[in-house]
């Protein structure tokens, strides 16, 4: 005979056992469903990349399929992608420490590119509350999920925004990576109020003819700021158009030294590009002035512990964006209202994505470079 204990014992077992089959009986039901909606829906164009490097060279034109929203997704048709620097510094691997490393990334044999996008909604998830079929928006993708250089893609609803018809697609798609930084080092980090109530700061712009830098410019002169920026010579009138009240070029020996014409001490310096050493920025900051490195390696987070081990009053802070709903929602409605635009590099239908790619390599873009699906 069995002992009680036996049998519970033998009851629990089973009773693992039975649990442990329907769990692999679901997951192969939904696999088997992902795999179905993967393979025998329509198909869309899209640009992608199959391993680290390469480039433009490496990018490939394929059908895949189009996307299934999750239930706190919305399915867009692009309309409008933007490139990001940081999409082709993914693509040379500088994210091989916190993404996967091995390809292909399910469910696509490839991945794709673009994180800023603007299109229509064409298919809400079941626990989508804000947005319906037809809605027009802007979206941001995380670089952990499928990218948006295709026909479609599918966005979290947390990141997504409505876009008014006064904001056109390529305005939208401008503004996530870009636009939110910009947004965030003037207002978190170098505390400027945009509604210009704040005390005047001395701002300097680095690269203020680029993607984030001309956003920066006009941000920060929303925030009752003077502005000091460098570009290179053909941009000069472009970046004063945009509100800088001096404009240096980079390639002049004051240009090379940050000294503002008229004297002045900056606050903080919205840094947009490398190639600055701490010994050229220190001696024209005000006496508790900021460095805010939106594109830091080693040297600015050896120069960051320093000035923090040290106590100084100079600081130089790197600051990594996090693209937020609320803080793209306020961008988004600065350019309705004719207070922020954009400055448009160029644009490229998706069969030349390749050399959308290329030109943002190569560098000195006025302005974002658009790819339009």
């Amino acid at each position: 005979p069995i002992s009680r204990h036996s049998r519970v014992h033998f009851t629990s077992q089973k009773l693992k056992i039975n649990l442990t089959a329907f769990n692999q009986s679901v997951a192969c039901s939904r696999w088997k469903k992902k795999k179905m909606a993967s393979t025998s829906g329509k198909l869309m164009r899209a640009v992608q990349y199959a391993s680290c490097g390469g480039g433009a060279a490496g990018l490939k034109h394929a059908e895949v399929p189009i996307p299934t929203p999750a239930k706190d997704e919305v399915l867009i048709k692009l309309e409008a992608v933007s490139i990001n620097p940081v999409n082709w510094k993914v693509q040379k691997g500088i994210m091989r420490p916190v993404l996967p490393r091995k390809f292909p990334r399910i469910p696509f044999i490839y991945i794709e590119l673009g994180t800023d996008v603007a299109g229509e909604i064409v298919e809400v998830g079941s626990a989508v509350q804000k947005f319906k079929a037809g809605d027009k928006v802007v979206g941001y993708l995380a670089l952990s999920s499928e990218g948006g250089m295709a026909e479609y893609a599918a966005a979290k609803e947390s990141s997504t925004v409505g876009r008014p018809a006064e904001v056109s697609a390529a305005e939208g798609a401008a503004l996530p990576v870009a636009g939110v930084t910009a947004y965030q080092a003037l207002t978190q980090v170098a505390g400027l109020k945009l509604d210009g109530t704040g005390p005047q700061r001395n701002i300097l712009v680095t690269a203020a003819s680029g993607g984030v830098g001309q956003y920066a410019v006009q941000l920060a002169k929303l925030g009752n700021a003077h502005v000091t920026a460098t570009c290179g010579a053909r941009n000069i009138e472009l970046v004063k158009s945009l509100g800088a009240d001096e404009v240096l070029d980079y390639k002049t020996p004051e240009g090379a030294a940050l000294k503002s014409p008229s004297g002045k001490k900056y606050d903080a310096v919205v840094h947009c590009t490398t190639g600055i050493s701490w010994s050229t920025f220190e001696p024209n900051l005000s006496g508790s002035g900021k460095v805010i490195d939106l594109t830091p390696g080693p040297s600015a987070f050896m120069t960051f512990a320093l000035k923090k081990l040290t106590f100084s009053k100079k600081q130089l802070l790197p600051l990594l964006a996090d693209v937020k709903a609320a803080d793209l929602e306020c961008l988004v409605e600065l350019v309705k209202e004719k207070k922020l635009k954009t400055v448009i590099d160029s644009t490229y239908p998706l069969s030349k994505a390749e050399d959308a790619w290329a030109k943002s390599i190569e560098g000195h873009a006025t302005g974002k470079i658009i790819v339009e699906p």
